[in-house]
């Protein structure tokens, strides 16, 4: 299901996390109307991405987190035999920019995601020595920045995500989501371009120094 080019790239634009058209989807993958449509049902059918229809248009979405760490988890297994150079300045440029920060499905990754990660870990507040674990010190600590983890069906509070780009561990789960989301709702972390990567903004850099003391070197 994830081998055709076409499909799998799909699932990659997905991962930002948001609804796409499914002529948005055409356009990004660079294929006929009639051909985005054809492996969207393939993917409907076969249980990776939901579909929800507003009037006219046709959304599809990764179904849920768990397709969204296969997804993952499958890239950093086949990039470091199928990565290229970036054919381009834009492509490098964009490359830097995911390799920074990027969302992974709804939780943060790239370097980002690994310092923020690393940050808990050093805090006591994430344990990663037997699997990646909330201590109750990270669960007061989510708490007290106002965004308290509510579990949701069989979804762990924490969870370790492989990093593509780093070749580690970053945080994903309830927490992870709740931490991405807070960072953008506060601007701690903007969106930029069309893909996934996010930039972390000065109030976020002050924030994320003051509450986990990570060095604004490591952001940029």
């Amino acid at each position: 299901m994830v081998a055709d080019e076409t499909r799998a790239g799909f699932l990659l634009a997905l991962l930002d996390g948001r609804a796409w058209t499914a002529g948005e989807l055409a356009r990004h993958a660079g294929v006929a109307a009639s051909t985005a449509s054809e492996h969207l049902g393939k993917l409907v059918a076969g249980g990776l991405l939901a579909e929800e229809r507003q009037g006219r248009h046709r959304y599809v979405r990764l179904a849920d987190a768990r397709v969204a760490h296969l997804v993952e988890d499958l890239t950093a297994q086949v990039a470091p035999t199928t990565a290229v150079g970036p054919r381009t300045l834009r492509e490098s440029s964009a490359g830097s920019a995911m390799a920074r920060g990027r969302t992974c499905y709804d939780h943060l990754a790239g370097r980002l995601g690994i310092a923020v990660t690393d940050a808990l870990t050093g805090l006591g507040l994430l344990r990663q020595d037997a699997g990646f674990t909330l201590t109750e010190a990270g669960v007061s600590w989510f708490d007290d920045l106002g965004v308290p983890l509510v579990p949701t069906g069989r979804r762990p509070l924490a969870r370790a995500c492989l990093d593509w780009t780093e070749r580690r561990p970053h945080l994903a789960g309830i927490a992870g989501a709740a931490l991405c989301r807070h960072a953008l709702d506060t601007g701690w972390c903007v969106r930029i371009g069309s893909e996934r990567a996010v930039k972390v903004t000065p109030k976020g850099e002050r924030a994320l120094s003051e509450l986990l003391g990570i060095q604004s070197e490591a952001l940029r």
